[in-house]
């Protein structure tokens, strides 16, 4: 399996986890860096919400340069006091990039309250790239349109399970679906095979 697609001019990479880079237009887009070793550099890095496995200074400082400027929301700013602070609902336009915070959070269960943390819909090169960190599958969901990809957490236990990341695919309907929050601290390959066969969309397991 590749371990990353491109679609349009958006060169999209799984790092494993939660951890994406994009590249497109001269720019690189890291979501949620965490345990990497370093890498290009980035003009912009995006972070969901204060968890550990999210919110790694040593990976974010790894790929970090000076201008960079870091995304993130109000959570995370004892851990990174340099953040930019975004809101839920709130949309920022950065080096001709928009980014916009959407919702993220548990139903009935505790690890991620609503309102910790955000999920992205970003548009680069012409194409809107949904991140939805972590998260159940939630009616805000449906708000979502003319996605043309979406990362969706299908790991289970702390975020959807892969039968609920496929149903909100199938809700969401974006042009590709790729599973992640799988084979390093929860959830399998077997996830990202299931969430494959139960969507209705096309879906990229990436490796």
């Amino acid at each position: 399996m590749p371990k990353n697609i491109t679609v349009g001019d958006v060169d999209i990479e799984w790092l494993g986890h939660a951890s994406f880079k994009f590249k497109a237009e001269n720019k690189v887009i890291y979501v949620d860096p965490f345990k990497i070793p370093g890498g290009e550099k980035a003009d912009i890095i995006l972070v969901t919400h204060d968890h550990y496995d999210h919110c790694d200074p040593g990976s974010i400082n790894s790929v970090k340069k000076p201008e960079t400027i870091v995304i993130g929301p109000e959570s995370c700013s004892s851990k990174i006091p340099e953040i930019r602070e975004i809101k839920t609902g709130e949309t920022i336009s950065v080096k001709d990039i928009e980014i916009k915070a959407v919702p993220a959070y548990n139903i009935g269960k505790p690890y991620h309250p609503k309102g910790s943390g955000v999920g992205f819909v970003v548009k680069i090169a012409g194409k809107t790239i949904y991140h939805a960190g972590d998260t159940d599958r939630i009616p805000e969901m449906e708000n979502l349109k003319n996605i043309d990809v979406a990362l969706l957490p299908a790991g289970g236990t702390y975020t959807m399970s892969a039968e609920e990341a496929a149903e909100a695919a199938n809700s969401i309907k974006p042009a590709i679906a790729i599973p992640m929050h799988w084979g390093k601290i929860i959830g399998s390959k077997e996830d990202a095979i299931k969430f494959k066969n139960l969507c209705k969309v096309e879906v990229k397991v990436l490796d």
